[in-house]
């Protein structure tokens, strides 16, 4: 199974600093919804990794977050794709859990659902916690400029780390170069 796990804020829909709150506040970047779905004619299951936070620090509850992505799923199918699951940890920045990225708690829940080793898998997020948490299960960790990925950028990444400009370049790199 060729598999590939996005970050969604930042990566699939423009993020906020006040929280992706309302399915109205989703908006998907543009052609983010069209990579996915030639990710996914291209044979790639795609799987969604996301921090949402504003749940333990109650900003929505899951009833919001359950329409949010209803949002994207339907928005997603009238561009031709599809998102296999979504991965999300509910709770605050400062929760010990070992579901939020950069730990790898969701990553494994991935290996774990979908019965695959997660070596070299593409993992594309916007932020260094998303490419932390790749690189913890050895997945090939990927940078997209948008969102908080321009400023992380600018931090300084490994020389392994690939970096595209948008989610449609890295979906057209991965398709042109799957194995």
């Amino acid at each position: 199974m060729k598999l590939v796990i996005l970050d969604r804020d930042g990566v699939i829909n423009f993020d906020s600093d006040q929280f992706i709150k309302s399915p109205d506040e989703w908006k998907p970047i543009p052609a983010s919804l069209e990579a996915i779905a030639s990710l996914n004619q291209a044979g790639f299951k795609v799987v969604v990794v996301s921090n949402q936070s504003g749940i333990g620090r109650g900003l929505f509850d899951m009833a919001m977050l359950n329409t949010i992505h209803a949002r994207m799923h339907k928005q997603l199918a009238l561009a031709g794709g599809r998102i296999e699951a979504v991965f999300f940890c509910p709770h605050p920045a400062d929760s010990d859990c070992e579901c939020r990225k950069p730990k790898a708690g969701l990553f494994r829940d991935i290996a774990q659902r979908f019965h695959v080793d997660l070596a070299g898998v593409p993992a594309i997020g916007d932020a260094w916690r998303d490419l932390e948490a790749a690189r913890s299960v050895g997945a090939r960790p990927i940078l997209v400029k948008t969102g908080k990925g321009q400023a992380t950028l600018e931090q300084g990444l490994p020389d392994d780390v690939l970096v595209f400009d948008d989610l449609a370049k890295a979906a057209a790199w991965l398709i042109e170069n799957k194995n």
